[in-house]
C-alpha cells in the first residue's frame, strides 16, 4: 500500500446539507457529536494502510484545514504525509474547481510528483468501513485500467445515484448518472452473480451504483485528463472511457451511505443509539480518528437518558433524553426533554469568549446549549447554538421546508444553525 497514492475530494458548496454547509467545507461537518465527516475517509485510507493522502479543497475549507493540520500528523519515522491542495491560481487557469474531474486535472502536478503504482480517488461525504487493501488486490489481480466500487441501491436511492451497467465477468460496459427515467433504469438491475461471488445476496429490485470511489493506473488518469473539456468523473470521464479501456466494477458487500443530504446524515447520525447499529462506531481494530480533546469526562445528575450517545464534556442536569446524540461540551438544563435529536456540541464553554462583536454583557444572550424546560424532537443543533429556556421545538416528517435566520426545515427535520440564537419561550 505504500505505493498507492490517495485524494480525497474535499467537495463543493454543499447545497444538499445547508445549513449545516453555511459556514464550512462538506467534509467539515460534525458526525456522532465528537468526529467530522472527512475523519470516515481518512481514518479508513490509514487503516488501509494508505498514508500518502491528499485532500483537494476549495469551498468555505478554513475549518476543513484546521481540523486535517491539527490532526493528522504522522511521525518522523513514517514515510507518509497528510497533504491539502486548495485550488489556486496558476500559469495554465485562474478557475475555481468546475468538477470532481477538474479538481483532479488541477492537482495533477502534485498528486503525481510521486511515483505511485495506482491513484485512489475518494468522495469526502460517505459514511462506510472499507479496507482498500481488497479494493487495490482486486484491481491489480483483473489487469485493470480503471476500476469502480458499487453497490446495490434502493429504487427509491437510484435516479441520484450514477448507475452501471456491467458484464457477466464484472466489465463495465455503461455509466448513466442520475438518471430520471424509470425505463431507463431498468437495464442497470444489479445482477446477483457479481455479489454473490463476494458473499453477499442481494435483495430483489436492487439497481447497480457507483460509490464514487475509483481506483486509476496514474498513466491511464493522466490520458483522460488530458482532455480540459471533461470536468465531472460520472458524468464524463469513465463514461468516455468504456471502450478504450479496461473499466471493472468491485462490489462492496458493507455498510455504506451516502450522507450529503439532510435527512441521509439526520438518519445515520440517529441510528447510532441503536443497540445494533449498521454501523458501528465500536468496531476493533477499526477505529475512527479525530482531533483528540483534553476536556473531561460528561457529568450528568438526576436525568433519564435512553439509547442515546453522551460525547465527553457534557453537563446534563435533570434531562430526559431518548434516541439521541449529545456532542462535546453540550449543557442540557433542568427539566429539558429531547428525542431524536443531534446535538454537535460546542467549539468552548461558556465564558471562554464573548459571542460575536458585541461587547456588551454575555447575559443578554441566553447560555450555550439548552434550556430548562424545553421540549425538541426531530431536530439537528449545529454547534454552539444557544437554545432559551421553555423553547419548544417539534418537526414531523413531511412538514413544509422553511429556510430562516434561526431556523431551517428540511425534508421534516428542524435544523438550528450553528451559533443560533432562539430568544426563551419560542415555539417552532
Amino acid at each position: 500500500m505504500r505505493s498507492v497514492t490517495a485524494v480525497i475530494l474535499g467537495g463543493g458548496q454543499g447545497a444538499r446539507l445547508m445549513p449545516l454547509t453555511r459556514d464550512r467545507a462538506k467534509p467539515a461537518v460534525g458526525f456522532a457529536g465528537k468526529y467530522r465527516i472527512v475523519d470516515i475517509a481518512m481514518s479508513n485510507c490509514i487503516n488501509s494502510g494508505l498514508k500518502r493522502i491528499f485532500v483537494l479543497t476549495q469551498f468555505l475549507s478554513a475549518s476543513l484545514h484546521r481540523h486535517i493540520m491539527q490532526t493528522y500528523q504522522f511521525d518522523t519515522f513514517t514515510d507518509g504525509f497528510v497533504d491539502i491542495l486548495a485550488a489556486e491560481q496558476t500559469h495554465q487557469g485562474a478557475d475555481w474547481f468546475q468538477g470532481t474531474a477538474d479538481a483532479v486535472r488541477a492537482t495533477l502536478q502534485h498528486i503525481t510528483y510521486y511515483a505511485s503504482d495506482q491513484i485512489l480517488i475518494l468522495a469526502g461525504d460517505h459514511l462506510y468501513r472499507m479496507d482498500f487493501q481488497d479494493l487495490i488486490r482486486h484491481h491489480r489481480a483483473v489487469r485493470a485500467d480503471i476500476t469502480l466500487c458499487v453497490y446495490p441501491v434502493s429504487c427509491a436511492d437510484a435516479p441520484r445515484m450514477g448507475l452501471l451497467r456491467v458484464d457477466e465477468s464484472g466489465e463495465v460496459k455503461e455509466l448513466l448518472e442520475k438518471p430520471r427515467d424509470a425505463a431507463a433504469r431498468e437495464r442497470f438491475a444489479a445482477p446477483e452473480s457479481l455479489f454473490l461471488s463476494r458473499g453477499l445476496a442481494i435483495e430483489p429490485g436492487r439497481y447497480l451504483a457507483s460509490m464514487g470511489t475509483y481506483v486509476f493506473e496514474p498513466r491511464v488518469l493522466t490520458e483522460l485528463l488530458a482532455d480540459t473539456s471533461r470536468t465531472d468523473f460520472g458524468r464524463e470521464v469513465i463514461p468516455s472511457a468504456l471502450g478504450r479501456y479496461r473499466v471493472v466494477a468491485w462490489p462492496f458487500t458493507g455498510y455504506w451511505k451516502d450522507i450529503g443530504t439532510i435527512p441521509a446524515f439526520f438518519e445515520a447520525n440517529i441510528s447510532l443509539t441503536s443497540a445494533h447499529p449498521p454501523f458501528s462506531l465500536y468496531t476493533p481494530r477499526w477505529p475512527l480518528y479525530t482531533h483528540p480533546r483534553s476536556i473531561p469526562p460528561s457529568r450528568v445528575f438526576r436525568s433519564e437518558i435512553r439509547d442515546s450517545l453522551i460525547v465527553e464534556g457534557s453537563d446534563i442536569t435533570g434531562a430526559t433524553i431518548a434516541n439521541s446524540i449529545v456532542g462535546a461540551r453540550s449543557v442540557v438544563g433542568k427539566g429539558a426533554s429531547l428525542d431524536q435529536v443531534v446535538m454537535l456540541g460546542a467549539d468552548f464553554y461558556e465564558g471562554e469568549r464573548v459571542p460575536g462583536a458585541d461587547p456588551g454583557p454575555v447575559r443578554r444572550f441566553p447560555p450555550l446549549g439548552v434550556g430548562e424546560n424545553c421540549v425538541i424532537q426531530r431536530a439537528i443543533l449545529d454547534k454552539n447554538v444557544r437554545i432559551g429556556n421553555g423553547v419548544v421545538i417539534r418537526s414531523k416528517p413531511g412538514a413544509p421546508d422553511y429556510q430562516g435566520e434561526i431556523y431551517w426545515v428540511r425534508d421534516g427535520v428542524t435544523i438550528i444553525p450553528k451559533g443560533a440564537v432562539i430568544p426563551p419561550g419560542t415555539e417552532i
